[in-house]
C-alpha cells in the first residue's frame, strides 16, 4: 500500500515534467517509422508513428488474378508486421520516458498519446 503511494506522489510530483515529455513524444510520433514484408520480400509495407500506412511495395511485375488472395494475405501479414513493430518502438520510448522521471517499470500512462489501449 506504502509503496502505491509513493509510486502516486512520485507521479504528482513530476506531472509538469511527465507532460512536457508525453507533448514532445506526440510530436515525435508522425517522424518514427516501422518496416514490414512477407513473402520473402514479395510485399513491403512501411508504417509511421499515427500507425498510417506510408509505403507499400510489390516487388512483382504483375499479379495474376489467380494470385490477388495470396497477395492480400502477403499484403495484411506485412502491415501487421509493420505494426506491431511501431507498437513495439512507442513501448520501448515509454519506458524510456517513465524510467528517466523515476516511476517504475510498467507504469505505463494509459491514454497518455490520445491513443486509448495503444499499449495494452
Amino acid at each position: 500500500m506504502f509503496k502505491e503511494m509513493g509510486q502516486m506522489a512520485s507521479l504528482l510530483k513530476n506531472l509538469p515534467k511527465i507532460q512536457t515529455e508525453m507533448k514532445a513524444f506526440q510530436e515525435r510520433l508522425p517522424g518514427l517509422n516501422a518496416f514490414g514484408e512477407s513473402g520473402g520480400g514479395l510485399v513491403q509495407v512501411e508504417v509511421n508513428g499515427n500507425f498510417e500506412l506510408t509505403r507499400l511495395h510489390l516487388n512483382v511485375p504483375v499479379i495474376r488474378p489467380e494470385d490477388k488472395v495470396l497477395f492480400e494475405d502477403l499484403i495484411r501479414g506485412a502491415t501487421n508486421l509493420a505494426l506491431h513493430r511501431m507498437r513495439e518502438q512507442i513501448a520501448q520510448e515509454m519506458a524510456r520516458i517513465t524510467a528517466g522521471l523515476g516511476l517504475p517499470a510498467g507504469a505505463g500512462l494509459p491514454g497518455a498519446l490520445g491513443l486509448p489501449g495503444l499499449l495494452g
